[in-house]
């Protein structure tokens, strides 16, 4: 089977996904997908109004059939499309009526095998039961913590004769290795659907399969462990923040140095107001690019300032977080020193060594730990714990990502309510 590029439009207003699609079909796009979200949004008049507007393209239903195979497969064939997709975990009767259904109406079937126990041996049993296509298919989920398609595909391609599709975070640098490892159909979301310019975004993919190289991008990536702070380094906290369903930041610090973006994992330190010889002994073991956090009770005296500045500087620290005072700050300003502080005061207190290091503190009403990830900018502070990382780093990409894809919608001359359409969305 020749390669196929199927885009899927993954919006919830279809007036936006058939911008896209247009934009697609300009691309190159060989087939149109009426996304899960899409579906359940607008219900099947996103598959007549794809039909209709692009009637010489198969339109694909992303129904996920799990139950009432017949009646939900017989409705998306009447509404134009050609191909409807059917969960491997639903019963195997669900899919035989799924099957025959397609007959009927000169349909195809494909089994999404996201989540499958054992994804060869129930792709060997739909085949027999009269499928057409193969869908190996990772999650957004699995995708924003770091798991990997080609993990799925390299368990079944060879297992079966029917063509393979691949789904989950393809884009220009993966679509050439997804044909090198079997895939026929190669299924592209937020790749095209939330480029700046989806038009462009499916020509270089369509050349990328068509010539089987990697093209190379700095977004539509998930990344894993050893990724993360170039993520936190590129997105805002206000990103962050909606990747962690608008968790609040911390609240009450002052920017010495606004401008001055600071990224990096947590060395806590605990000590008593003013006392300052904790949190100065800990550049010492500090590692580079660490960031500390101090919890000196949210008032002064101070327990940092522009000598400690210079010794984090020549360790090459990320920053310091004072819950607590700060003094000398123009001084800390000349040298371009992330910090952020409860309190700006002239005095500092003594260093009486009361305190502990690499416990958990307290940061007004959050909790840090020696090794979460802090993120300050002018926005604020995000503190993201450290076993959610890689997960949050992922979510907030996605939500610049898409960010992006309404800017340019705005530019072309829509506004943010209407784009979004935010009056229809509003809750009832």
């Amino acid at each position: 089977m020749k390669p196929v590029l199927q885009v899927a439009l993954d919006f919830l207003n279809l007036n936006r996904a058939l911008k896209v699609a247009g934009a697609a079909v300009a691309g190159g796009a060989d087939w149109l997908e009426a996304g899960t979200p899409l579906i359940k949004s607008e219900g099947l008049e996103c598959i007549r109004a794809l039909k209709e507007k692009f009637s010489h393209l198969p339109i694909v239903a992303d129904l996920k059939i799990m139950d009432v195979g017949r009646m939900e497969a017989e409705a998306a064939f009447k509404a134009g499309a050609e191909i409807v997709s059917v969960l491997g975990v639903a019963s195997s009767s669900t899919i035989k009526e799924c099957t025959r259904a397609a007959k009927n109406y000169g349909g195809k079937v494909m089994i999404d095998l996201m989540n499958v126990s054992s994804p060869l041996d129930r792709a060997k049993a739909v085949e027999k039961m009269g499928v057409d296509y193969i869908g190996m298919h990772l999650s957004v989920d699995d995708q924003m913590v770091g798991k990997d398609p080609l993990v799925l595909l390299h368990e079944i391609a060879g297992g079966v004769n029917l063509p393979i599709a691949v789904a989950g975070g393809i884009n220009s640098e993966t679509a050439a290795q997804v044909i090198n490892a079997g895939a026929s159909i190669i299924i592209v979301g937020g790749a095209i659907c939330k480029a700046r310019d989806p038009q462009k975004a499916t020509v270089i993919i369509k050349e990328a399969i068509r010539e089987k190289r990697i093209v190379k991008t700095d977004l539509f990536r998930r990344v894993n462990g050893e990724e993360v702070a170039a993520i936190f380094f590129r997105v805002s906290t206000a990103n962050i923040s909606d990747a962690m369903h608008r968790e609040g930041g911390v609240k009450g610090l002052l920017r010495v140095n606004p401008g001055r973006r600071m990224v990096g994992k947590a060395l806590t330190v605990r000590t008593y107001p003013g006392d300052w010889a904790k949190p100065v002994e800990v550049i010492d073991r500090a590692e580079k690019g660490q960031i500390i956090v101090i919890d000196a009770g949210g008032v002064a005296p101070a327990v940092w300032g522009e000598l400690a500045t210079h010794s984090a500087l020549k360790k090459g620290l990320g920053g310091v977080v004072i819950y607590g005072g700060v003094r000398d700050v123009e001084e800390i300003k000349k040298l371009n020193f992330p910090v952020y502080a409860k309190v700006i005061i002239p005095n500092a207190g003594e260093p009486k060594g009361f305190g502990e290091v690499e416990i958990p503190v307290q940061i007004g009403e959050k909790r840090v730990y020696s090794g979460d990830w802090i993120i300050g900018d002018d926005d604020g502070l995000m503190v993201v714990p450290q076993k959610e990382a890689v997960e949050i780093a992922n979510r907030a990409m996605d939500v610049l990502e898409r960010e992006n894809r309404i800017r340019e919608e705005i530019k072309q001359g829509g506004t943010l309510s209407s784009v979004v359409e935010l009056l229809r969305w509003e809750k009832k």
